[in-house]
């Protein structure tokens, strides 16, 4: 099978290169930089991305004046994430709206840092301690969404037994509860919580999230076990929408979903 090279095969070759013109080893940058010799390797033979504030770093170390800070910038949304998720990344990007159902834990774009990393940490098999450092790194930067001048509206379903689930501990838990008060007080945020003793539930066939681009169209993520899809076709998503408005109204409303973490917060 043909190796299929991405942006960040050509950023690792910038970065040998600079590096041996400024005649330094690959273990002596490694050690400039406090990261170790293999996480250096991997760099810069594309096989790992290079985080925005290592770029930086970098760029101070090889007197670059910022070239690998404005390559990593214009590195494209798709390969700066996991595959499974770089499909919904490229539809975040551009989404007017964002429909969001959770089954099992917090949606990535209303986590907090420390409980991305407790969620990651919990995976099984083990994920290597840098492969979830990247990770948690990029699913901070998805979140900039929320910073841009018109943020996507959104409303977040989420299933109350997450809520009493304490990954990371009640200390990292306790932050996540106060994270999603503070984003259901926002004017363009909706969060509502779906009753473990809800029935009938129209989401009984698992998580999705639906992404409405800037010509109004919807698109579907799906994501299992197994992978992820992204399903486009208008008919199957108008599907999903309806099933998507079903359970708004099965789950409980802003007010009353705000109520209960509230209490929640108080208990842990």
């Amino acid at each position: 099978m043909k190796k299929q090279v991405t942006s960040w095969h050509a950023i690792g070759a910038q970065i040998a290169h600079f590096r041996k013109y400024a005649g330094i080893t690959q273990t002596g940058l490694a050690d400039r930089l406090h990261i170790s010799p293999d996480k250096m390797a991997s760099i810069e033979q594309g096989r790992r991305p290079l985080r925005m504030p290592l770029a930086a770093e970098i760029d101070e170390v090889l007197e670059t004046k910022g070239a690998l800070e404005v390559a990593v910038n214009k590195i494209p949304a798709r390969e700066k994430h996991p595959v499974v998720v770089a499909d919904l990344v490229e539809f975040e990007e551009r989404a007017r709206a964002i429909l969001s159902y959770e089954t099992l834990t917090v949606p990535g774009l209303v986590q907090t840092a420390a409980y991305a990393l407790a969620s990651y940490e919990y995976r099984h098999p083990p994920l290597p301690d840098e492969t979830v450092d990247d990770w948690v790194t990029g699913r901070m930067e998805r979140q900039r969404i929320w910073k841009r001048p018109h943020p996507p509206w959104s409303t977040f379903i989420l299933e109350e037994s997450i809520l009493r689930r304490p990954i990371g501990g009640l200390e990292v838990m306790r932050g996540q509860l106060r994270r999603l008060l503070e984003l259901s007080e926002l004017p363009f945020m909706g969060i509502q919580i779906m009753p473990m003793n809800q029935v009938p539930h129209a989401g009984l066939a698992g998580p999705m999230t639906l992404l409405q681009n800037p010509d109004n169209d919807f698109a579907v993520y799906a994501e299992g076990q197994g992978g992820s899809a992204v399903i486009e076709d208008a008919d199957e998503a108008s599907v999903y929408l309806e099933k998507y408005g079903m359970l708004r109204s099965q789950a409980l409303s802003p007010v009353e979903s705000a109520r209960l973490l509230d209490g929640l917060l108080g208990a842990t």
